[in-house]
C-alpha cells in the first residue's frame, strides 16, 4: 500500500516546515511549496491525495491557486487553510471547487482525519477512471 501523498502550501515557513514533519513522521509523503506559482507547477507535474493551500498568500493566493490547480486537474482534492477568511471567502472557495475550508491552527488528528478522508476519495476517483478507460478500449475493439 502507498503512503498518502499531500501538498502543503504556506508563506509562513515555520508553519509549514512545522505540519510537514508532524505528517511526515506519520508516515505521509509530504511535498511543500510556500507560494501559490511553485504549488501550481508541483501540481501539474504530481498527483496528490490531498492538497492543502493558505487562503492568504503574496502573489497567488489561495483562491487564484486553487482556480490554476483545477483547471489543469478538475478532480484535484483541495483544501484551504486559514486564519482570518471570512464565511463569504470560505463560500467562494467551495463554490470553486474546493473540499473544504479548515481553519487555522489545525489539530494534527483533524488533518490527518482529512488526508485519510481525500486518500479514499482519490482511490475511488481512480478506480472510476480505469473503469472508464477500460469500458472505452471494450467499446473501440468490439469486444
Amino acid at each position: 500500500m502507498t503512503k498518502p501523498k499531500v501538498l502543503i502550501v504556506d508563506d509562513e515557513v515555520d508553519f509549514l516546515e512545522a505540519l510537514a514533519e508532524r505528517l511526515s513522521s506519520r508516515g505521509i509523503e509530504v511535498h511543500t511549496a510556500n507560494d501559490g506559482i511553485t504549488a501550481v507547477k508541483l501540481a501539474s507535474k504530481e498527483k496528490f491525495h490531498a492538497i492543502f493551500l493558505d487562503f492568504a498568500m503574496p502573489g497567488l493566493n489561495g483562491i487564484e491557486t486553487l482556480k490554476l490547480i483545477l483547471s489543469q486537474n478538475p478532480n484535484a482534492l483541495i483544501y484551504l487553510l486559514t486564519g482570518k477568511a471570512s464565511l463569504k471567502d470560505g463560500v467562494e472557495a467551495i463554490k470553486l471547487g474546493a473540499k473544504d475550508v479548515l481553519e487555522k491552527p489545525i489539530e494534527l488528528n483533524q488533518l490527518l482525519d482529512v488526508i485519510e478522508r481525500a486518500e479514499t476519495e482519490f482511490t475511488i476517483q481512480l478506480e472510476q477512471q480505469i473503469k472508464e478507460s477500460i469500458s472505452s478500449i471494450l467499446r473501440t475493439k468490439g469486444w
